[in-house]
Protein backbone atom coordinates (compact mmCIF):
# COMPACT_ATOMS: atom_id res chain seq x y z
CA UNK A 1 0.00 0.00 0.00
CA UNK A 2 1.03 3.44 -0.62
CA UNK A 3 2.23 6.09 2.46
CA UNK A 4 -0.77 7.42 3.77
CA UNK A 5 1.20 10.69 5.32
CA UNK A 6 3.90 12.30 4.38
CA UNK A 7 5.52 10.65 2.01
CA UNK A 8 8.71 12.98 1.85
CA UNK A 9 9.22 12.33 5.66
CA UNK A 10 10.38 8.48 5.23
CA UNK A 11 12.23 8.88 1.56
CA UNK A 12 15.96 10.38 1.34
CA UNK A 13 17.13 13.99 1.61
CA UNK A 14 16.87 14.04 -2.20
CA UNK A 15 13.39 12.91 -2.74
CA UNK A 16 12.01 15.53 0.24
CA UNK A 17 14.14 18.57 -1.38
CA UNK A 18 12.08 17.07 -4.56
CA UNK A 19 9.24 17.49 -3.08
CA UNK A 20 9.44 20.80 -1.52
CA UNK A 21 10.95 21.87 -4.91
CA UNK A 22 7.56 20.81 -6.83
CA UNK A 23 4.79 21.68 -3.87
CA UNK A 24 4.83 25.18 -5.39
CA UNK A 25 4.30 24.58 -9.00
CA UNK A 26 1.87 22.26 -8.29
CA UNK A 27 -0.03 23.74 -5.63
CA UNK A 28 -0.72 26.24 -8.43
CA UNK A 29 -1.91 24.04 -10.64
CA UNK A 30 -4.08 22.00 -8.62
CA UNK A 31 -6.12 25.22 -8.02
CA UNK A 32 -5.72 25.31 -4.07
CA UNK A 33 -4.18 28.67 -3.98
CA UNK A 34 -6.09 31.31 -4.72
CA UNK A 35 -5.26 34.00 -2.64
CA UNK A 36 -8.13 37.22 -2.14
CA UNK A 37 -5.54 39.92 -2.79
CA UNK A 38 -4.73 38.37 -6.65
CA UNK A 39 -5.55 39.80 -9.74
CA UNK A 40 -9.80 40.70 -9.75
CA UNK A 41 -11.45 37.13 -11.08
CA UNK A 42 -14.77 38.41 -12.07
CA UNK A 43 -12.99 41.32 -14.14
CA UNK A 44 -11.02 38.72 -15.72
CA UNK A 45 -14.13 36.55 -16.75
CA UNK A 46 -16.05 39.37 -18.05
CA UNK A 47 -13.34 40.40 -19.94
CA UNK A 48 -13.50 40.52 -24.01
CA UNK A 49 -10.23 37.89 -23.68
CA UNK A 50 -11.90 35.56 -22.01
CA UNK A 51 -15.65 35.97 -24.00
CA UNK A 52 -13.31 35.36 -27.16
CA UNK A 53 -11.73 32.15 -25.18
CA UNK A 54 -13.94 29.04 -25.94
CA UNK A 55 -12.95 26.09 -24.24
CA UNK A 56 -15.06 23.19 -22.75
CA UNK A 57 -15.12 23.98 -19.13
CA UNK A 58 -15.59 21.24 -17.11
CA UNK A 59 -18.64 22.25 -15.59
CA UNK A 60 -20.84 25.13 -15.27
CA UNK A 61 -19.62 26.91 -12.35
CA UNK A 62 -15.80 26.69 -13.93
CA UNK A 63 -13.96 29.98 -14.49
CA UNK A 64 -10.52 31.87 -14.74
CA UNK A 65 -8.80 32.14 -11.41
CA UNK A 66 -5.97 33.94 -11.01
CA UNK A 67 -3.49 31.30 -8.81
CA UNK A 68 -0.98 32.17 -6.62
CA UNK A 69 2.00 29.91 -5.81
CA UNK A 70 2.94 29.71 -2.23
CA UNK A 71 4.45 32.77 -0.65
CA UNK A 72 6.19 33.80 -4.14
CA UNK A 73 5.76 37.23 -5.34
CA UNK A 74 2.63 37.10 -7.99
CA UNK A 75 2.43 37.93 -11.84
CA UNK A 76 0.14 40.44 -12.97
CA UNK A 77 -2.70 39.15 -15.16
CA UNK A 78 -5.08 42.62 -16.65
CA UNK A 79 -7.18 41.42 -19.42
CA UNK A 80 -6.86 44.25 -22.11
CA UNK A 81 -6.54 45.42 -26.02
CA UNK A 82 -3.16 44.75 -27.42
CA UNK A 83 -2.52 45.40 -31.20
CA UNK A 84 -5.94 44.80 -32.37
CA UNK A 85 -6.56 42.01 -30.40
CA UNK A 86 -8.84 41.31 -27.30
CA UNK A 87 -5.99 40.08 -24.86
CA UNK A 88 -4.25 39.16 -21.07
CA UNK A 89 -1.24 41.06 -20.70
CA UNK A 90 0.88 39.64 -18.18
CA UNK A 91 4.04 40.80 -16.02
CA UNK A 92 6.10 39.36 -13.84
CA UNK A 93 9.01 40.92 -11.31
CA UNK A 94 10.12 37.82 -9.59
CA UNK A 95 7.25 36.65 -9.59
CA UNK A 96 5.53 33.13 -10.84
CA UNK A 97 1.44 32.96 -10.35
CA UNK A 98 -0.91 31.71 -13.28
CA UNK A 99 -4.52 32.31 -14.58
CA UNK A 100 -6.08 28.67 -14.92
CA UNK A 101 -9.36 27.00 -16.15
CA UNK A 102 -10.52 23.57 -15.64
CA UNK A 103 -11.69 21.81 -18.84
CA UNK A 104 -13.15 18.56 -19.85
CA UNK A 105 -12.22 16.65 -22.90
CA UNK A 106 -11.89 12.67 -23.62
CA UNK A 107 -9.21 11.11 -25.22
CA UNK A 108 -7.43 9.83 -27.45
CA UNK A 109 -7.88 12.45 -30.15
CA UNK A 110 -8.15 15.55 -28.10
CA UNK A 111 -8.85 18.18 -31.33
CA UNK A 112 -6.53 21.26 -32.29
CA UNK A 113 -6.27 24.35 -29.33
CA UNK A 114 -5.37 27.52 -30.74
CA UNK A 115 -4.18 30.60 -29.15
CA UNK A 116 -1.65 33.23 -29.42
CA UNK A 117 0.99 35.13 -27.89
CA UNK A 118 2.63 38.97 -28.25
CA UNK A 119 6.43 38.76 -26.65
CA UNK A 120 8.62 42.11 -27.04
CA UNK A 121 11.69 40.74 -25.43
CA UNK A 122 12.38 37.23 -24.21
CA UNK A 123 14.30 36.39 -20.90
CA UNK A 124 18.38 35.62 -22.00
CA UNK A 125 19.26 34.17 -18.77
CA UNK A 126 16.64 31.55 -18.54
CA UNK A 127 17.41 27.70 -18.76
CA UNK A 128 14.12 25.28 -19.48
CA UNK A 129 16.92 22.62 -18.33
CA UNK A 130 18.19 24.26 -15.91
CA UNK A 131 15.87 23.85 -12.39
CA UNK A 132 17.32 27.33 -11.25
CA UNK A 133 16.72 29.39 -14.23
CA UNK A 134 13.84 27.70 -15.67
CA UNK A 135 11.88 30.80 -16.48
CA UNK A 136 9.75 31.68 -19.53
CA UNK A 137 8.50 34.97 -21.16
CA UNK A 138 5.00 32.94 -22.17
CA UNK A 139 4.09 29.67 -21.23
CA UNK A 140 0.69 27.42 -21.82
CA UNK A 141 0.07 24.62 -19.67
CA UNK A 142 -1.97 21.65 -20.36
CA UNK A 143 -3.22 19.00 -17.81
CA UNK A 144 -4.10 15.90 -18.81
CA UNK A 145 -5.63 12.55 -16.70
CA UNK A 146 -4.82 8.72 -17.30
CA UNK A 147 -3.96 5.45 -15.34
CA UNK A 148 -2.27 6.65 -12.49
CA UNK A 149 -1.69 2.51 -12.17
CA UNK A 150 1.22 3.63 -14.18
CA UNK A 151 2.94 5.94 -11.96
CA UNK A 152 6.39 5.30 -10.54
CA UNK A 153 6.79 5.05 -7.06
CA UNK A 154 8.45 8.42 -6.45
CA UNK A 155 5.40 9.63 -8.32
CA UNK A 156 2.67 7.80 -5.87
CA UNK A 157 4.74 9.46 -3.10
CA UNK A 158 4.48 13.03 -4.46
CA UNK A 159 1.45 12.71 -5.38
CA UNK A 160 -0.07 11.87 -2.42
CA UNK A 161 1.83 14.42 -0.79
CA UNK A 162 -0.18 16.86 -2.95
CA UNK A 163 -3.65 15.33 -2.11
CA UNK A 164 -3.05 16.16 1.67
CA UNK A 165 -2.20 19.81 1.04
CA UNK A 166 -3.72 21.03 -1.80
CA UNK A 167 -6.68 17.71 -2.02
CA UNK A 168 -6.05 17.15 -5.39
CA UNK A 169 -3.27 14.47 -6.49
CA UNK A 170 -0.38 15.64 -9.00
CA UNK A 171 -1.87 15.60 -12.63
CA UNK A 172 -1.16 12.41 -14.69
CA UNK A 173 0.54 14.66 -16.53
CA UNK A 174 1.80 18.13 -17.45
CA UNK A 175 2.47 19.86 -20.80
CA UNK A 176 3.88 23.06 -21.01
CA UNK A 177 4.18 24.76 -24.47
CA UNK A 178 6.62 27.97 -24.24
CA UNK A 179 8.61 30.32 -26.08
CA UNK A 180 12.56 30.29 -25.55
CA UNK A 181 15.31 31.78 -27.05
CA UNK A 182 18.16 28.64 -26.27
CA UNK A 183 16.58 25.59 -27.39
CA UNK A 184 14.97 24.88 -30.69
CA UNK A 185 11.23 24.36 -32.09
CA UNK A 186 10.19 20.91 -30.90
CA UNK A 187 12.44 20.31 -28.26
CA UNK A 188 11.06 18.54 -25.46
CA UNK A 189 12.51 18.94 -21.91
CA UNK A 190 11.95 16.90 -19.18
CA UNK A 191 10.97 18.55 -15.89
CA UNK A 192 14.34 18.04 -13.16
CA UNK A 193 11.78 17.15 -10.47
CA UNK A 194 9.24 14.95 -12.02
CA UNK A 195 8.80 13.05 -15.32
CA UNK A 196 5.45 14.06 -15.21
CA UNK A 197 5.80 17.17 -16.41
CA UNK A 198 7.24 18.29 -19.93
CA UNK A 199 7.90 21.32 -21.47
CA UNK A 200 8.20 21.45 -25.17
CA UNK A 201 9.28 24.49 -27.23
CA UNK A 202 7.10 25.97 -30.19
CA UNK A 203 8.50 29.02 -30.78
CA UNK A 204 12.22 29.86 -30.32
CA UNK A 205 14.60 32.90 -30.93
CA UNK A 206 13.59 36.85 -31.36
CA UNK A 207 12.44 36.70 -35.51
CA UNK A 208 8.95 37.19 -34.64
CA UNK A 209 9.66 39.62 -31.93
CA UNK A 210 6.75 42.44 -31.26
CA UNK A 211 4.11 40.75 -33.13
CA UNK A 212 0.80 38.33 -32.40
CA UNK A 213 2.55 34.89 -33.20
CA UNK A 214 -0.63 32.08 -33.88
CA UNK A 215 -0.15 28.83 -33.24
CA UNK A 216 -2.72 25.83 -34.20
CA UNK A 217 -1.74 22.53 -31.75
CA UNK A 218 -2.72 19.02 -32.54
CA UNK A 219 -2.91 18.35 -28.93
CA UNK A 220 -3.28 14.70 -28.91
CA UNK A 221 0.46 14.70 -31.47
CA UNK A 222 2.36 16.42 -28.69
CA UNK A 223 1.32 14.84 -26.06
CA UNK A 224 2.24 11.22 -28.05
CA UNK A 225 5.69 13.34 -28.56
CA UNK A 226 5.97 14.70 -25.27
CA UNK A 227 5.12 10.88 -23.39
CA UNK A 228 4.74 8.07 -25.63
CA UNK A 229 1.71 6.74 -25.28
CA UNK A 230 -1.84 8.71 -26.19
CA UNK A 231 -3.40 11.23 -23.75
CA UNK A 232 -6.41 9.79 -21.91
CA UNK A 233 -8.31 13.36 -20.75
CA UNK A 234 -7.61 17.19 -21.37
CA UNK A 235 -8.83 18.50 -17.56
CA UNK A 236 -7.18 21.91 -17.55
CA UNK A 237 -5.13 24.80 -19.07
CA UNK A 238 -3.09 27.18 -17.37
CA UNK A 239 -1.65 30.67 -18.82
CA UNK A 240 2.13 31.54 -16.96
CA UNK A 241 4.88 34.23 -17.56
CA UNK A 242 7.11 33.88 -14.48
CA UNK A 243 10.86 35.37 -13.47
CA UNK A 244 10.76 34.18 -9.68
CA UNK A 245 14.38 32.14 -10.54
CA UNK A 246 16.41 34.04 -12.79
CA UNK A 247 14.75 37.26 -11.31
CA UNK A 248 14.72 39.17 -14.97
CA UNK A 249 11.58 40.67 -15.66
CA UNK A 250 9.04 39.52 -18.54
CA UNK A 251 5.98 40.52 -20.14
CA UNK A 252 3.70 38.86 -22.83
CA UNK A 253 0.39 39.24 -23.86
CA UNK A 254 -1.89 35.70 -24.75
CA UNK A 255 -4.87 35.98 -26.91
CA UNK A 256 -7.92 34.22 -26.74
CA UNK A 257 -7.56 30.25 -26.75
CA UNK A 258 -10.38 28.39 -28.65
CA UNK A 259 -10.66 24.64 -28.88
CA UNK A 260 -11.94 22.35 -32.16
CA UNK A 261 -12.94 18.88 -31.40
CA UNK A 262 -11.43 16.24 -33.92
CA UNK A 263 -12.84 15.24 -37.08
CA UNK A 264 -11.49 11.84 -36.34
Amino acid sequence: MRPSTSPCKHHNAHFTQLCIGLIGLVIGLAGCAARPDLADDEVLNASPWAKGTHLPAADRAARWRHQGIGSRPESDYVPTRHAGRPALAATSSQGDSLVRLPVAIDGPHLGQLTFSWFVDRLNPQADLADRHKDDAVARVILQFGGDRSTFSGRDNMLSDLMQTLTGEPLPFATLMYVWDHRYPVGTVIPHARSTRIKTMVIESGDARLGRWVDFERDVTADYQQAFGHPPASFQGVALMTDSNNTKQPASAWYGPLVWQPSIR
